[in-house]
């Protein structure tokens, strides 16, 4: 039986996003016998994000500064502008290294049944980044969820007014994907999204 504490840190890691009790259970006693090697470190790092973490005020993203890595970045593209819904997709998308632009996070998505509406998202400080200046394309890399799709489709409409250029994500087959496990709506978007063959 584990003391209250090592039950409280399971519990803790429990609640975070890809583990369950028992790969929580495996993680706090990977940390307990490792405890230099591994609790040490952990613990330190956790109290410097804690003690150090902001949310950039240009772009939405979270880091350790404000502005965030990304928007102090001299090599970034500032003519081209990605707009995500959450930090987590612009964490991917930077990952990838395909993407040399800025990013505006909307910190989620219209949502009529959440009852997220657009004054909650970041659609007015988007607009200002926008009529500032200096952006010639504005890329929607929105979710291919209805609210993701909605959410596009509103951004479009509130930067038609603008002289930039907009575009979203392709949508389709994935890279090694077979058809017949493919789900309707991707194989529609893939059929609409068709191209010619070079």
């Amino acid at each position: 039986m584990a003391s209250q504490e090592i039950d409280a840190l399971t519990s803790a890691l429990a609640r975070l996003p890809g583990f369950g009790p028992r790969s929580a259970r495996r993680a706090v006693l990977h940390l307990v016998k490792k405890r230099e090697g591994a609790l040490a470190p952990l613990r330190a790092a956790l109290v410097a994000v804690e003690e150090r973490l902001a949310t950039c005020g240009i772009c939405g993203n979270v880091d350790t500064t404000d502005p965030c890595g990304i928007c102090t970045d001299p090599r970034r593209d500032d003519r081209a502008l990605c707009v995500v819904e959450d930090v987590s997709d612009l964490w991917a998308l930077d990952r990838s290294r395909l993407f040399p632009g800025r990013f505006h996070v909307l910190g989620g998505r219209l949502s009529a049944l959440e009852g997220i509406r657009p004054e909650d998202l970041a659609i007015d400080s988007l607009l200002a980044r926008v009529a500032g200046g200096g952006v010639d394309e504005v890329v929607l890399a929105m979710n291919a969820t209805l609210e993701g799709q909605t959410t596009a489709h509103y951004l479009a409409e509130r930067l038609e007014k603008f002289p930039v250029r907009l575009t979203q994500l392709a949508h389709g087959l994935p890279v090694g994907g077979e058809l017949d496990y493919l789900d309707e709506g991707t194989l529609a978007q893939a059929l609409r999204a068709r191209r010619p063959v070079a």
